[in-house]
């Protein structure tokens, strides 16, 4: 069953990355999503990984076709085939993390205040803000354009949709994305954000309730997590249940500069 699962999750994803792209270009093994209004956003600017690649090519290839950015990404989809990567990868100066695959196996409830459905723009303010918060160090430029990514999504599956909760001013302190294809039966919930100036509210919980709602009519919902981090136990207790796992290889700028030798004389 979990097999099965997963491999809907996996064409799932893959059809999202590439249907949010600017460019696209099929690789042996794989996809290369690229979109150059956004070039410092990893996530739409990577090489996709949902066949079978040769993982000693692995590097070569991201280096052929991600040689224009600053940064390398590739995400492997399957697990085993992303664990075959692993030592390429991270002999070539990658750095490699793995993202918890969880599904929704609970009983879906109303909640008593939901979030809203808004659009794209009504986030703007709030995202802008906590990114700030986030990488402090970070040029204006990279702030504006991981905010401004959001419009790319639109794109990414049938029906997508902003959910937010403001606060009683009207302030918006937390959302989250839902992408949905009735028509495959999926869902996934992504980016769930309450900002640090709105902790402990129960915004969260909210915004949860919510999306589930809305995906109501899939009988797969979907997230990813972090092994290391706590929301995969907050996203436990609410139902959700880890059915496996995916890749992600990612080499900085500092790390791809110290890889590649300098000019000649």
């Amino acid at each position: 069953m979990s097999a099965e699962v997963l491999q809907r999750v996996a064409a799932f994803r893959s059809s999202f990355a590439r249907r949010q792209a600017a460019v696209v270009e099929d690789v042996p093994g794989g996809v290369v999503v690229l979109d150059p209004q956004y070039a410092a956003s990893y996530e739409n600017n990577q090489l996709v990984v949902d066949g079978a690649p040769d993982p000693d090519g692995l590097p070569e290839l991201a280096d052929r076709v991600l040689g224009h950015l600053a940064h390398r990404r590739i995400t492997v989809l399957d697990d085993a085939v992303g664990g075959g990567c692993a030592a390429v990868l991270v002999a070539a100066g990658y750095a490699h993390e793995t993202e918890l695959v969880m599904t929704y196996s609970g009983v879906v409830g109303r909640p008593d205040e939901p979030a809203r459905t808004v659009r794209l723009g009504e986030l703007h303010d709030a995202v802008v803000r906590q990114l700030r918060v986030w990488m402090p160090r970070a040029e204006e430029r990279v702030v504006q354009e991981l905010a401004g990514r959001r419009a790319a999504r639109l794109r990414g599956a049938d029906e997508v949709r902003f959910l937010a909760v403001r606060d009683a001013d009207g302030v918006v302190g937390s959302w989250a994305d839902l992408y949905l294809d009735a028509a495959r039966g999926v869902a996934q919930i992504e980016d769930v954000v309450t900002a640090d100036t709105h902790a402990r509210r129960g915004y969260a919980d909210t915004l949860l309730a919510t999306a589930l709602q809305h995906a109501a009519g899939c009988g797969l919902v979907f997230l990813l997590a972090d092994p290391d981090d706590w929301p995969r136990h907050w996203y436990a207790r609410r139902g959700f249940v880890v059915v496996g796992r995916s890749h992600v290889f990612t080499r900085a700028p500092e790390r791809i500069s110290r890889a590649c030798p300098g000019p000649r004389a």
